[in-house]
Order: structure tokens, then sequence, then C-alpha cells
């Protein structure tokens, strides 16, 4: 009798309740159409968490709600920006202490999927890459023809795969794969480069399964032997569809979507984005009667806080520091509609021996009766030494990672107006002259140029440049904040280039916030704002900032994030784990408060936006006028889903492109729809979009949905440009012209007309027209 007992007790030690060991060596790889977890079949159930978006307090109670939800992974990308904030100096301790996130995701019975990048995107800064890479003038990422970024990704894979390999399943941890890279097919397509980071991936784990992810309509355009392949998608894809070619080329690949997009991140001054219940569900219950391994993005979004937001380009667009993406998680962990209906759809695909765990009790909510800051300090009264050099550099030249800039210098007198043109503003500027503003630049318009007025004598010239986020997908990634290039005045025929300059570095480092020297005075200028509030209880909190400018809100010491009146987000989150009895607000607007006033709600505010008509891409009453215009190509569209392409009957050059829609597949559809745009060159290559920007858009969704026209060329296949829906629907023909930045020669293009199933908008007829010169509007 003694041994058996013997054997009981041994499975006690190695096995929890949940069925994951504790200490026993396991093992994760491919099968035939299939995932083999100890050579039985295994349906991954991923729920996507960012650590660095979770404060550590509350990262056992995010995990257990995604178990609560039916998942038994956890999916992490590992931000290498955040682990080493200066070069050689890394960082894996505290908040960054990714083993022991990973150990809670064991201790709560899941497994683990770890992205180590080095590249990430996840909306985040500069996609996960550190700032310092950029002192590099010549600096190529994701390229294996740049020693530096290469060695430098080795580094940080093999110092992370340091904190996480004893975690592989094979040495007795929970972690069950690893990625190479992220989504490389929407970025480049050298299988070389694939193949190398392969090999550093492999370095730093040994033994796990690797992987890599990529879309179905570019996760063929390289090869990279050694490692399998998974897809990217959002709610309301046609299942079959998005694996049909995948499945022609892998026939006995395991089937997995290792992004199944939730709902969607949102952007400075656009539209809150939501994806609806209805179209989330259907599809992930196709692939659960498929048995296709999923990994939701994002279970639970968190926050970006500090000057960790991301920001997309072409065209330049920030996000917002709120990363809810209308998840089933909300941003403060609440439950939602989308939560409780994955719950209801998964209890009926458990495997065998599992159960719902039970849902974690929610974390506390307060509010806070408003207050006032009653100090503050002026930026211009609060300068640090500056820096001199005779050209005009970023801030990364000046060891400046994140924050605010200014640059001084002094420019002659002139009896007659100049313009001030600055190559270029990343991301926001206002511009002073002796101390007065007499504008502000944002790179978001494209904006350039302010006008100088006369000076009857020489002047004091400000520019001071806030940073809204480094871009982090596309080829825009190498994204230098400050002023990038130069600056010049022009005066009727003759053009300056504007040197000598002081140069003013504000870091985002709380103790240089608290070390400016505040007054009880107050200013209209941008500064720093300082007060106390008392708490008897603490839990988590909204602070209300829709009544101040542009900037960013220290609590405590703890960076919320940034706030900027446009919208759509007006609260910040604060976790009630950073409160205490007594607390400090700091807040730095560089734009102008209509009151110094703060309140925390019980609720997040993301759908609040203040529209800027600037940024529309047709002025009321506005018109193309094509009359006298010859299309250089016609043509007619399918009513096939996916990709489509068309050629031209002989090459056609110009910078100004436009597509006008006749109709659509459905004849009493009013609406055109496009998701992506594709120009092919002479060349037979596409044309890159860096340069591109929206002229004129006859029609455009913005009230229902973030429907503009600049989506046809954002790269996202998940987002599209869709005419005028809610409300009045202007009846055909609609256009859409694109300014290509410079001449193009352009033999065809490829259409998107979106990823989804839907049919409305579907292009059928339509004309091409290309010119050196504007249209008539």
């Amino acid at each position: 009798m003694r041994k058996p007992l013997l054997l009981i007790l041994l499975s006690f030690f190695l096995f929890t309740k949940n069925g994951i060991a504790q200490q026993q060596k396991q093992t994760f790889t491919t099968g035939n159409k299939e995932f083999l977890l100890n050579g039985k079949p295994y349906i991954i159930r991923a729920a996507e968490l960012h650590y660095a978006r979770i404060p550590k307090q509350y990262w056992e109670q995010r995990i257990q709600l995604c178990k609560a939800m039916g998942m038994n992974t956890i999916c992490i990308y590992l931000f290498w920006n955040i682990h080493e904030q200066k070069q050689n100096q890394f960082d894996f301790s505290g908040q960054n202490d990714i083993a022991e996130f990973v150990r809670l995701t064991k201790k709560n019975g899941m497994y683990c999927i770890v992205r180590p990048g080095p590249y990430a995107c996840a909306e985040w800064d500069m996609g996960g890459f550190p700032w310092w890479l950029l002192k590099k003038k010549d600096l190529k990422v994701r390229d294996i023809s740049d020693s530096f970024f290469m060695e430098r990704a080795k580094k940080f894979i093999g110092e992370a795969g340091k904190q996480l390999a004893p975690l592989q399943i094979q040495n007795g941890g929970n972690i069950i794969m690893v990625q190479v890279e992220n989504e490389y097919a929407a970025y480049g397509s050298d299988g070389t480069y694939m193949a190398a980071i392969r090999d550093i991936v492999k370095s730093a784990f040994d033994k796990v399964q690797l992987f890599r992810c990529d879309w179905s309509s570019n996760f063929n355009k390289y090869k990279v032997e050694g490692v399998a392949t998974t897809l990217n998608f959002g709610a309301g894809a046609n299942i079959d569809k998005e694996f049909k070619k995948f499945q022609e080329i892998y026939p006995t690949a395991p089937l997995m979507c290792s992004e199944y997009w939730t709902g969607w991140f949102d952007h400075w001054g656009k539209p809150h984005e939501t994806r609806s219940v209805d179209s989330f569900i259907g599809s992930l219950k196709e692939m659960m009667d498929r048995k296709i391994s999923f990994s939701l993005y994002m279970a639970h979004g968190g926050t970006s806080f500090g000057q960790w937001g991301g920001a997309n380009a072409a065209p330049y667009s920030a996000m917002v520091s709120s990363y809810d993406y209308n998840a089933p998680i909300g941003e403060q962990g609440n439950t939602t509609e989308k939560f409780f209906a994955i719950r209801d759809l998964l209890k009926n695909y458990l495997q065998e021996g599992e159960t719902l765990a039970a849902i974690p009790a929610p974390m506390p909510i307060i509010e806070i009766p408003s207050f006032e800051l009653k100090e503050s300090a002026s930026l211009f009264e609060n300068l640090p030494v500056p820096h001199k050099t005779e050209n005009i550099q970023p801030m990364e030249s000046f060891d400046q990672g994140w924050g605010r800039i200014l640059y001084r210098t002094k420019i002659a007198a002139s009896s007659t107006k100049q313009k001030l043109v600055i190559t270029e503003v990343h991301d926001w500027a206002t511009v002073f002259i002796n101390g007065k503003i007499i504008g502000k630049l944002d790179r978001r318009k494209g904006e350039t140029t302010l006008e100088i007025p006369v000076l009857t004598e020489n002047a004091q010239l400000d520019i001071l440049v806030e940073a809204t986020g480094r871009v982090n997908f596309g080829k825009g990634i190498v994204d230098p904040k400050g002023i990038t290039e130069k600056v010049e005045l022009v005066n009727g025929s003759s053009t300056t280039n504007v040197k000598n300059w002081e140069v003013f570095n504000f870091p985002v480092d709380y103790a240089f916030q608290k070390n400016v020297k505040y007054t009880a005075k107050t200013s209209n200028k941008p500064g720093w704002y300082k007060g106390t509030f008392n708490l008897t209880k603490t839990g988590d909190t909204f602070l209300d900032m829709s009544s101040w400018g542009k900037g960013m809100v220290w609590v405590n010491g703890y960076n919320l994030g940034r706030f900027w009146k446009i919208g759509p987000q007006q609260t910040l989150f604060i976790p009630g784990a950073w409160l205490k009895k007594k607390n400090e607000i700091i807040v730095l607007d560089v734009d102008s408060p209509t009151s110094t006033k703060v309140s925390g709600l019980s609720h997040l505010i993301v759908d609040k936006i203040n529209i800027d008509e600037s940024l529309f891409n047709k002025k009321p009453g506005q018109k193309v006028d094509l009359a006298a215009e010859i299309p250089v190509h016609k043509g007619t569209f399918g009513s096939e889903n996916g990709w489509k392409e068309t050629s031209f009957s002989s090459p056609a050059t110009g910078k100004f492109f436009c597509l006008e829609t006749l109709n659509s597949q459905k004849a009493d559809d009013p609406l055109s729809t496009l998701a992506e745009l594709e120009l092919i060159g002479a060349d037979g290559k596409i044309i890159p979009v860096l340069k591109w920007k929206i002229v004129f858009a006859s029609s455009e969704e913005t009230t229902s949905g973030n429907q503009t026209a600049d989506k046809v060329f954002d790269q996202q296949e998940s987002t599209y440009w869709q005419t005028q829906s809610a409300g009045a629907k202007p009846p055909h023909p609609h256009q859409i012209i694109i300014d290509l930045g410079q001449e193009e020669t352009i033999k065809g293009f490829r259409y998107l007309h979106r990823f989804d199933n839907k049919p409305q908008g579907m292009i059928k007829d339509y004309l091409v027209y290309l010119k050196s010169e504007p249209f008539k509007l």
C-alpha cells in the first residue's frame, strides 16, 4: 500500500488542480495540424496582457480575470525600451520584473507565450525600440545590414533570456512558445534578417517552440525555417478565408490566430474606436468549432502610462494614453459585455478536466471632489542650463529621450513680414517672438509654416516642441523628436537658414517636475501646476482633465501619461495602489487650461472629442471639378472579397492621384469603402506612402466611426475609409485625392475593400486621374 500512496503524494507536488506541472519538465511542440502538450492535442486560448500597462500590484488580478474568462494561456510582449532606457543599463526589477509576471501566470494555472521582439509594435513608443538607437544618424531598424542594431537587439534578447529561459516548459516552467520578431511581412521581406533574429531568439530560448506571426495577405513574403507560422486578424473575419492560402502552403501546420483583435486603439483628435460583441463573437466561435488556437489582442489593454504611447504614420497620428482598446476587460480591470460573452462561449469548449474559474473581486473605485491646483511655475522662468549648437538638432542629440524641448535664437529686424519654415516639427510646436505666442504647428496636419510679423528691432525667437509619441508601425518608425532638420526664414525671394541656437531640455522624470520653483501666482503661459488632495480611503479613479490643454500629469511621483483637450480621451486612470491619505499632483500644460481644477471620476471618458474641422478632408461646400480632366485609367472590379489589382494600359506620371468611384456592387448602395490602396510604380514595386497626404475626400464617416480618408494608406487592413453612412448618405460618384509628395510614375494599383465579410460600399466601376498640378477644388 505504501507505493500507491507515494505516487499519489508525488502527483500532488508535481501538479496543481489546474493540471499544470509545478516542477516536472514537459514538452510543447507542433504536430500534424495541431499543437501537442506532452504529446497530446492542445488548443491555445490565450489572453494578451502587457505587464508595463498594468500596475504590478494588479498583475495577478488581471491574470485571474483572464482565466475566469476561459483562457488557458497569457501572451506578453517584452518592450525593449522599458528595460534598457539607457544603453547597457538593464532593468528587470519592480514594475519591469518579467520573470515575476510569468511566475504569477503559472501560479494561477496558466501557460505563457513570450514575444521578445526585438520589435513589438503594440502602439508603444517606437514599437519597443529604445530611443537612444536614434543617436546613430544612419540607423536602420529591422535590417540585417545595420550591425549596431543587430548587436543591440542580440544583447537585449540575451538579457531577457537570462530572466525567462529557466521558465521554459522544458525546464519545468510554463512558457510554451516564444515569438520571433513581429508582423515582419508588413515591413519587409528579407528572410535572411528573419533567420538572423530567429538565431538570436534561439540562443536565448534554447528549448521552447518558436513561432512568427503575420497577416493572411502577406505571410508568404518570406520564409524562415524552424519556426511555426501563425496569422493575425480581427473581429468579423471570415475564418476559412483567412486560413485558405495558409493551409495550401502549410497543409500539416496547426492553425492559430495569434492576434484576434477584440477592439482597436484610439488616436488623439479622432473618434473613439469600438468593435461590437456581435462582430467579434461569431468568428471566435468559428475558430473554436474548427479547433483553431487563438490569442485575444487585447484581453485587457490597460494604460500607456508616462511617455510610452506610440503613433502611426503616414499620416502622423499619435495614440491616446488609455489603452482600453474596447477590450473584454476594461482599462480599470472592469468586466464588460464582451467579457461575459466570451466566458459564456468558452465554457462549451473547455478541455478535459477544466472548469471555469471564479471571477475575482473588482478593484474598488472612488470619486474625488473637485479641487484646485494653487501653485504654478512658468516654464520660461525655470529654464535648465542650455546646450549650444550652430545647427538645429533633434532632442536625441542632446541625450534626451522624451518630453519637451525649447529652441532659442535671435533673429534680425525686418521691415516686412517673413515666413518661418520648420523642417520638420516632431510633433507639436508653439512659436514665440519676444515671449509672445505667434502661432502653433501640428505635425498631424502637416503644418510647417508661420508668418512672422514686422520686427522693428532684433527679436528673440523661441520654439517649444512637445513630443507626442514615436511612430511604432511601418517605415516611419525611425522618428526623432523635436526639430529634425532645419529652421528657415523666408523674406520675399531670400531664404536664410537660422543658426546659433540655445537648446533647453525638459525631460519627463518626476524629479525634474518636482524641483522647479513653484509660487502662488497664476500663469497663462506653458508651465507646471501643483496641488495636494487628501483621501479617507483609496481606490481607482479617473482624473478629469477636460478643462486642461495639453501635457502630462504626475501623481505621487507616478507619470499617468499624456492629456490633450482635443480628445477623445478626457480622463487619466489613477490606480488606487498609487494613492495614499495625502497626495501630490503636478500638471505640466504646454497649452492653456480653462480651469486649474481637477476631480476624480468613477468612470473613464474616452469618447468625447472636440472636433477640429481643419482635420477634415473637405471644406464645407467644397467639390472637385473633373469636367475638363481626362482619366488615365478606367475599370470595373468584381464582387469577390480580398485584394484586387488592376494595371493601366500605359504608365502615367503625376503628383496628385484621384480615384473616383462611380457605383457599388449593389445597385442601391450609395457608399464607397476602401481599406488599403497600394500604387504600383514603374519598377513593379509598391510606392512608399510616408509623403502622402489627403487633399480632398468628397465624403467621410466621422461621427459613427473613425472612417476618414487617410485610412486608405495607414497600412492597417482592419481600418477603412467609408463615405458618410450615418444620417445623410451622399450618392455616387465619390472622389478621394492624394498628394503623393513627389512626381511618381504609376502603372497600376492594388485595392482592399475591407477585411471582414461586410459588402457595403464595395467599389464596382471607377475612374483614375493623375496629374502634376493640383486638381481644381
